[in-house]
């Protein structure tokens, strides 16, 4: 029997039968490598992941703890594969490729490697708790070469924040797990909706700037 769908839901398949079938064959081991492939391909969404993993654990698929360190490790193997590949572009060809993107200057490149400089350590901590930005925040810290022993830590523990929050909803709400991921997903929103504003004043303020450039 599955434990693992859905109650509401008569049928499993999709993307929730896919993780509930890894989950049901190799237990912590599967809620690790779906976390590892959330971080690589952010569609899939750690709100779902992490509350099934609790649900799977208050069903004895497999342990509390062994639930959220796999899902930690996971996160960190993750993030490692994308800092490693914003290592790769580092710095020259990330500089090359905004001086080919409209309305992006160098000195934006500049000024985002000064800022995370200063925040550098403070971006990689809280990002792995903030949508979207969890899997980003690692290519910068790749590209500037954050010194790995500190993104590791920073990652790790961020990760363990975020992934033991998810896990402990979903083991307390058992069957209603899937209500953690209505709330994460309002939180998801907000967060889209903040980068659109931020991408449209920063497109607004550029065209502006360069009208008055040419005026």
């Amino acid at each position: 029997m599955n434990f693992l769908a859905q109650p509401d839901t008569a049928q499993t398949d999709g993307l929730v039968g896919w993780i509930t079938g890894l989950m049901d064959t190799i237990g912590g081991p599967g809620a690790g490598l779906a976390v590892a492939l959330e971080n690589l391909f952010p569609p899939i969404p750690s709100e779902v992941i992490l509350p099934l993993a609790g649900f799977a654990a208050s069903r004895g698929t497999m342990s509390l703890l062994g639930a959220i360190l796999w899902t930690t490790l996971g996160s960190l193997v993750g993030a490692v594969v994308l800092y490693y590949l914003g290592a790769w572009l580092g710095r020259d060809r990330t500089r090359a490729i905004a001086a080919k993107l409209p309305l992006v200057k160098v000195s934006d490149v500049d000024r985002t490697e000064a800022w995370f400089a200063r925040h550098g350590t403070k971006a990689v901590f809280l990002g792995r708790m903030v949508p979207i930005f969890r899997s980003f925040i690692s290519l910068p810290a790749g590209v500037e070469r954050m010194r790995l022993s500190a993104f590791l830590v920073l990652t790790a523990l961020g990760s363990l924040i975020w992934n033991t929050a998810l896990v402990l909803a979903g083991y307390l709400l058992g069957q209603s797990w899937w209500i953690v991921e209505s709330y994460v997903g309002i939180f998801q929103k907000v967060v889209v909706v903040a980068v659109v504003v931020a991408v449209v004043w920063f497109v607004a303020a550029r065209v502006v700037r360069m009208r008055k450039a040419r005026a």
